[in-house]
């Protein structure tokens, strides 16, 4: 699995929900002050070639992760009740990730995934590979469709592929209004089955990292994982003005979970890394269960208020890793004009640390059977705020502006030893740049 596929997922989920779901147009917001969801009369340019694109330029601090992603959609009204949609993704990600090993007083040597070279980590330096490069491109169509009156069904295929990592998926949902068009009920079912080939081969968990020219214990062949995931939801007009949204996902991955580019430092009783004669720092090879299972709770509540849009949402997560997390996300549309708005961001995420999470490795102490220093696997916060511009041209076209900053905040793991002078999860933080334009 690429060393930043979740910051990588992340990046493409954020552009996608500009394009599949834009800030609410002026129409958008009239209709929430309608007492049912009944559909006008269809006009000719309903059934012309819509265009959305997208640019995310990301950055984070430190020199880590730079990442340019621009997306292209295009959906298409066949008539009242049909229409289809096709996506193009690519991603560009450069700059330095952190490893997994922790920051030493001594200049530490380290491998590069290809085994055909090394680096080094100067002292009291937080470690960071920064060979660190991606390039994916992605593709998805869905085509949507009524089953039956007020029922509506949407099948769709994604396919993924970068230089370590392909994806492919097939998805499909159905949706019933009832109560005058004032209650949907929705529920979706998606099955990707993945292909993880690593830059080198896939490394042995728990195995020790091996200078150049050394022979590295390797798994043969390519690595996969499936997931299926299920989603259960309702939303409910509450008046004229307002609107509920409930959800319930369930998710299951099967499979090689292991990021085979993360690595644990092996510590001696001083803090300091132990010393086995071998050039490199000591360090393992990470080792997660190869299952995972996921439950999520969703709650989102709009309103709309003398022409502006108040959007609050809530979402906790629980896995089987033991990581239970909370999201809170708030926006608000102040409404300039009919032609114009603005939208102030607020997010704030908190999670707890996975149950084999462990920051280093002691050298006295028995190796566990799963371990992994992935800072994303332990406990944090994280803050997002942004502010949206967004307008409409007299030919109807539409342009979206948002930057945003997010700011993450480790808890601190318990120290020791010459460890004492280290920081071993460093607070870090990213700006992010969104721009769309529909026709």
């Amino acid at each position: 699995m690429n060393k930043n596929k979740i910051i990588k997922t992340s990046l493409a989920s954020a552009t996608l929900a500009l394009l599949t779901q834009p800030a609410l147009s002026q129409q958008d917001t009239d209709s929430l002050s309608s007492p049912t969801n009944n559909q006008t009369e269809q006009t000719a340019s309903d059934y012309e070639w819509k265009f959305d694109a997208a640019l995310l330029f990301y950055s984070e601090s430190d020199s880590r992760v730079q990442a340019f992603e621009p997306v292209f959609m295009a959906s298409k009204q066949l008539d009242e009740d049909e229409s289809i949609s096709f996506k193009l993704t690519v991603d560009s990600l450069t700059g330095a990730s952190p490893s997994g090993a922790v920051a030493s007083n001594q200049v530490q040597t380290f491998t590069t995934p290809s085994g055909n070279a090394d680096y080094q980590v100067g002292a009291n330096v937080y470690p960071l590979d920064d060979s660190f490069k991606d390039t994916r491109v992605a593709l998805a169509a869905n085509w949507s469709f009524p089953l039956a009156e007020s029922t509506q069904m949407t099948v769709g295929a994604n396919a993924s592929n970068e230089y370590d990592y392909f994806s492919a998926s097939v998805n499909a949902n159905i949706s019933h209004d009832f109560n005058n068009n004032n209650t949907t009920l929705f529920a979706g079912l998606s099955f990707a089955s993945d292909t993880i080939d690593p830059v080198g081969g896939a490394p042995i968990a728990l195995s020790r990292m091996q200078p150049v020219g050394a022979s590295q214990a390797k798994l043969d062949g390519t690595q996969d994982k499936d997931t299926l995931d299920i989603l259960f939801g309702m939303t409910q007009v509450i008046d004229k003005y307002s609107l509920f949204q409930l959800n319930y996902s369930y998710s299951m991955s099967d499979g090689y979970h292991n990021d085979p580019y993360k690595v644990l430092s092996v510590l001696g009783a001083d803090g300091n890394y132990f010393d086995d004669g071998i050039a490199t720092a000591n360090v393992l090879f990470e080792n997660r269960p190869d299952k995972r299972t996921k439950h999520s709770l969703f709650g989102r509540y709009k309103r709309f208020i003398d022409g502006d849009v108040v959007d609050v949402s809530y979402r906790y997560m629980t896995d089987d890793w033991d990581i239970d997390s909370h999201t809170v996300d708030l926006k608000y549309r102040f409404a300039l004009n009919n032609d114009s708005y603005i939208q102030p961001h607020v997010r704030y995420y908190t999670q707890t640390a996975a149950e084999f999470y462990q920051p280093y490795l002691l050298q006295a102490q028995a190796l566990p059977t799963y371990a992994s220093a992935d800072y994303r696997l332990a406990e944090y916060d994280a803050v997002t705020v942004g502010l949206e511009y967004g307008w409409t041209t007299q030919s109807d076209q539409t342009w979206r502006i948002a930057l945003e900053y997010y700011a993450q905040s480790p808890t601190e793991p318990a120290k020791f030893g010459v460890l004492q002078d280290q920081t071993l999860l460093p607070d870090w933080n990213a700006v992010m740049l969104r721009i769309n334009y529909s026709f």
